[in-house]
């Protein structure tokens, strides 16, 4: 599917002169692909990070630390706007202070505030990903909603339904029907698949008045 996208991609920009922007939720499976495709097509791309994604490690952390949900709430809103802003790192800092405060070593890996660490491990991990502040200066999205939204209504609304059984070919054949459709396509593809057929049915076969067998 990776290698797919970035055909697609390459189809709408052959030469390369838009700025390619790649917005995953962080599994890292799916990361190294995205920099081996990009690698082996000589491309760059600017990766983002899910910012949904970001808070569910932010809630943990904060909720490890945080009693009552109004510090709670404090805390994970000081630190959404902070990387926001660019400074991952300045939250990385303040999250391994809170945790020595409360005798949390980095190198932990006990069950203790298992939020805390997990948050402060991904963070770590995604920094490079994580350049919001750019992002949101060149108007570029940091969720996915849109996407899974559009996935939601284009696929699971369509082919999810009860006692529905679909081949692989069936199902991509009206997903792209529906694409087609939805995009205000339908008209210009129907007279242009219109054409194509009388050119197969009957142009094809009957050239200078003589019929061509099939």
């Amino acid at each position: 599917m990776i290698a797919a996208m970035f055909d697609q991609a390459e189809q709408r920009d052959p030469a390369w002169r838009r700025r390619w922007i790649v917005l995953v939720n962080g599994n890292n499976h799916q990361l190294e692909r995205i920099q081996y495709e990009a690698g082996r097509r000589s491309v760059h791309v600017d990766v983002v990070i899910d910012f949904v994604h970001v808070l569910e490690y932010l809630w943990k952390a904060a909720e490890d630390l945080h009693p009552t949900l109004p510090a709670c709430q404090t805390h994970v809103a000081d630190m959404a706007r902070t990387i926001l802003e660019g400074h991952a790192s300045r939250v990385v800092a303040d999250l391994n202070a809170h945790g020595r405060a409360l005798g949390l070593h980095e190198d932990s890996r006990s069950a203790q505030l298992p939020g805390l660490q997990r948050a402060i491990a991904y963070l770590k991990a995604k920094q490079p990903y994580l350049g919001y502040d750019l992002a949101l200066a060149l108007g570029w999205p940091i969720a996915t909603g849109v996407i899974e939204g559009c996935c939601r209504y284009l696929i699971k609304n369509r082919l999810d339904v009860t006692g529905a059984r679909w081949s692989l070919t069936g199902a991509e054949a009206v997903l792209l029907l529906r694409a087609v459709i939805d995009n205000g396509d339908f008209d210009a593809y129907w007279e242009y698949h219109g054409r194509l057929e009388h050119e197969r049915q009957h142009t094809a076969r009957y050239q200078q008045d003589f019929v061509v067998a099939a």
